[in-house]
């Protein structure tokens, strides 16, 4: 099979390793025209390959020449040293994919939790996430994945320390509420929110673990006017799934 009767997808990802290939073969930096003549790639198709692959750091740019980067060397080894950002970012993007709905992937700090990975929709009528803003726990679904992960001393404290602000005339805040909201997570696994942050967003989360220790929460936020029995069916499916296989990966 040439190159030509490869799917897109197919090409794009032996291109991808062909550049990898060749930029650490050739152990001297490399500017894109280079690239671009040894391997019969576009410089069109070259250009979004080489951003990617410097954005995911294996390769590093200086001025005009790339060479291999660190990314390379966490690749190597028996237990690469990938970040919980970077372990959960492959995962929150295959939910995009699937589901075309802004996923994300939150840790805990505090009684906060921050978005260490965001994928957005690319729907007209869309939520979009910030990466790196903190948010309150009490009010977003993956909040209420990483409250029902606590044991209960830790959740009770969290009920007494915490200020729970309603953000909408929906957000609950009453600890007796959210004792049964956090009850019910942890019978189903699936934390969900409706208009509790935002007007018109819908939320559903399932807490992420390594080894049995809590790490974090993949979260997909839907419109409520895209969301029926069928995506609502899919998006619990596709959490469960993601949420089992950052536990083994």
């Amino acid at each position: 099979m040439n190159e030509q009767t490869l799917s897109p997808t197919v090409k794009s990802a032996m291109r991808t390793l062909d550049i990898i290939e060749y930029v650490v073969s050739c152990r001297r930096p490399l500017v894109a025209q280079e690239i671009a003549q040894a391997l019969s790639i576009p410089v069109s198709s070259l250009s979004y390959l080489l951003g990617t692959l410097t954005e995911r750091g294996y390769l590093q740019r200086e001025g005009r020449r790339y060479s291999p980067g660190p990314g390379l060397a966490r690749l190597q080894g028996p237990a690469p040293a990938f970040s919980l950002a970077e372990r959960a970012a492959p995962l929150v993007r295959s939910l995009r994919v699937q589901l075309n709905e802004t996923s994300s992937f939150f840790a805990r700090q505090g009684w906060e939790m921050e978005a260490l990975v965001t994928e957005t929709s690319d729907h007209a009528l869309r939520y979009a996430v910030q990466t790196g803003r903190r948010t309150p726990l009490h009010c977003f679904s993956a909040g209420k994945a990483l409250l029902a992960a606590l044991p209960d001393d830790a959740f009770e404290r969290y009920l007494e320390e915490s200020h729970r602000e309603a953000l909408t005339p929906t957000t609950i805040t009453d600890a007796d509420a959210l004792r049964e909201e956090v009850r019910l997570v942890r019978q189903t696994g699936v934390a969900r929110t409706r208009e509790e942050s935002t007007p018109g967003i819908c939320g559903f989360a399932y807490a992420a673990r390594v080894d049995g220790e809590v790490a974090g929460a993949f979260s997909v936020a839907v419109p409520v006017v895209r969301l029926d029995e069928e995506l609502d069916r899919r998006v619990v499916a596709a959490l469960t799934r993601t949420a089992a296989l950052f536990d083994i990966a």
